[in-house]
């Protein structure tokens, strides 16, 4: 009974399923973060670090799940840490004070973070290599349909439940995966003497990448290094990892390959992911900060609007199988990278105030395309690149790109609108000049609009309604911005795709097409 399991699609389907839902519950707790806040009487500054103590405790976990996985099994690990999630998500909603939640929060992420680092191991060790391909393009699926769904569902929490449910959904999911680990993956014996643990070089690495990431989340709103916290966080997390880097290399690890991590050209591939992460975010983060801060949307709409990029990814899944079976990975992730890069330069070009959800449906589709074109070119070409003997380490370095790359991408990207929205402000602000005809004749358009819906004359509320539509203007252009240098750097992620060598050829490469069926009809 310790060799092959005996339904190895249900530890699969595992394996996958946790992927999803340990996205799924961190964007679902960034969304719903005001009512959290509100809830345990937390402020705005204290409440920040609700989100990051989850991804702190994901980041944290990645390389002690790697090295738990090595030598216990990828079965006792995800039974252990989907438990641990489940419990941490069902005592959440109790909480009284921040203190609590904060613990719990932490916990729920180290559970969640043993999920990623060992789908990838999981999907290759069980299935064929012929099968690679669809197994890459569902674990593509569920980490970017689990971003775009995520406001639908928590909007509908909050306006037909409670905040509760943003962690009491994550408790049935949990154990369905348990269900699934327990009786479709192999039972391993655990080993009776194991190896003693590289303790320096697993627990430098953990610490240093949670540090890291903490800094990542919150340097946006505490300035960066304008904050003696940052550059605190910043400084250790480096020296730890740097220290940890130093120590793999230098002495052997049984948890961490760094020439397999260093074998070119994974280094660029990882990369590709940490620059796919960021191009996710142009619907992710831009499309609601449109309509949050221009149109004025409340959650549960914007999640309508960001459905529709999770909709047709279903349908592009199968599309972008079938072209990793047919076609040069390479050329399928340039072509979702293009797809994408279009979008973006669309929304840039064409993007005005009167913009809704409609307006952006035709980009959505295309990007819904690109990103999940690109996401599976990309782990497949890094797949048929890497050794199997590399695919715990590679595990690791994709959930690090993931975590990072997100962390890194939404620091980048809400940098950057928040410093073109003030430099926006302030170039607008320099035509409205008091006294001038134009500024003049908008005031009394204002004073007009409102006496005739409020029988008011107008006054300090005219230059409201004028101040409001600079602001308005200016937030409008920061996201023009956003979408044009998201788009940039999709073209630019096409570039450095076209300069990587083809993979050496192996079970899982492409059977190009052979259009027999059009040779016999001539």
């Amino acid at each position: 009974m310790a060799g092959t399991p005996p339904r190895p699609w249900l530890g699969i389907a595992a394996v996958l399923f946790g992927a999803f839902i340990s996205t799924l519950t961190g964007r679902l707790s960034t969304f719903g973060l005001a009512d959290i806040r509100g809830a345990v009487h937390a402020g705005f500054d204290d409440g920040a670090w609700i989100t990051t103590a989850q991804t702190c405790g994901q980041m944290l976990v990645t390389p002690i799940a790697i090295w738990a996985g090595g030598v216990y099994g990828p079965r006792h690990v995800l039974m252990y840490g989907a438990a641990l999630f489940a419990l941490a998500s069902t005592l959440i909603p109790f909480s009284g004070s921040l203190e609590p939640l904060l613990m719990l929060q932490f916990l729920s992420g180290v559970g969640s973070g043993t999920f990623i680092p060992l789908t990838l191991p999981v999907v290759l060790r069980s299935l064929a290599p012929k099968y690679w391909a669809y197994g890459i393009v569902v674990y593509a699926l569920n980490l970017e349909l689990s971003l775009n769904i995520s406001a639908s569902l928590e909007g509908w929490y909050i306006d037909h439940l409670s905040w509760h449910f943003i962690f009491w959904q994550s408790v049935p999911l949990a154990l369905a995966m348990m269900a699934c680990l327990y009786f479709g993956l192999a039972r391993n014996p655990l080993p009776r003497t194991p190896k003693r643990p590289d303790l320096f070089g697993v627990m430098t690495a953990a610490i240093g990448l949670a540090l890291i990431y903490a800094a990542l989340d919150q340097g946006n709103r505490l300035d960066w290094f304008a904050s003696g916290t940052i550059v605190g966080l910043l400084a250790a997390g480096g020296i730890l990892l740097l220290a940890a880097v130093a120590h793999v290399i230098h002495t052997p690890s049984d948890w961490f390959d760094p020439k397999g991590a260093l074998r070119w050209p994974l280094p660029v591939l990882l990369l590709m992911v940490l620059v796919l992460r960021l191009t996710i975010l142009s619907t992710a983060f831009l499309i609601p900060q449109f309509l949050i801060s221009v149109r004025g949307y409340r959650s549960l709409e914007v999640g309508q609007a960001l459905v529709w990029i999770a909709i047709p990814q279903l349908i592009a899944a199968p599309v972008a199988a079938v072209l990793l079976r047919r076609m040069d990975s390479r050329w399928t992730a340039c072509t979702g990278l293009i797809a994408v890069g279009m979008a973006c330069w669309i929304v840039s070009r064409t993007l005005t105030p009167e913009w809704g959800p409609h307006q952006f449906l035709p980009t959505q589709l295309l990007q819904a395309l690109g990103q999940t074109l690109a996401l599976s070119g990309v782990v497949f070409t890094s797949i048929q690149h890497m050794k199997p003997e590399s695919a715990l380490t590679f595990g690791a370095m994709v959930q690090t790109a993931r975590l990072m790359g997100g962390e890194i991408g939404l620091a980048f990207t809400a940098t950057l609108v928040r410093v073109r929205e003030q430099y926006a402000s302030s170039r607008i602000g320099e035509h409205v000049v008091r006294g001038a005809d134009s500024v003049a004749i908008r005031l009394e358009d204002y004073a007009a609009l409102l006496t005739s819906r409020s029988g008011s004359t107008g006054g300090a509320r005219s230059y409201a309604m004028l101040a409001g539509a600079v602001r308005q203007a200016a937030e409008l252009q920061s996201v023009i911005d956003g979408f044009l240098v998201i788009g940039l750097v999709a073209f630019a992620a096409v570039g450095a795709m076209l300069l990587l060598d083809r993979a050496p050829p192996s079970a899982a490469s492409y059977r190009p097409f052979r259009f027999s069926f059009w040779r016999k009809l001539r």
